[in-house]
């Protein structure tokens, strides 16, 4: 989980929501160094802006990664160790996911 809030982004920018079930850890052999990898290779794509993520004991997860625009976007839905990853996903990791691709065009946020 990501303890911080991306914030301070000037629209407009792109986000793509990944929603995902995952069965018992008992099931998720490697997934761990994967997920560190991706982590590493999204956060040196150029266009890359940051990400939020959190898991419910339940195994639901949601990741919110953003970018500033849909080449940067596409750039990491066809970096070759990502399509790799997300084959393993479906073969291996989840139950079942979703993926959501959005234009933000107004943001905001409050910090105490």
């Amino acid at each position: 989980m990501t303890p911080n809030l991306v914030a301070g982004l000037e629209p407009p920018y792109y986000t793509a929501v990944f929603t995902s079930v995952r069965p018992d850890a008992a099931e998720l052999e490697g997934y761990a160094e994967t997920s560190d990898r991706m982590q590493e290779i999204v956060a040196g794509l150029p266009g890359f802006l940051g990400y939020e993520s959190a898991r419910t004991p339940g195994g639901i997860g949601i990741t919110v990664a953003y970018f500033r625009d849909l080449p940067s976007l596409d750039a990491w839905r066809d970096n070759a160790e990502h399509l790799a990853a997300k084959r393993r996903g479906r073969e291996q990791w989840y139950e079942s996911y979703s993926v959501h691709i959005g234009k933000v065009e107004r943001s905001y946020g409050f910090a105490r």
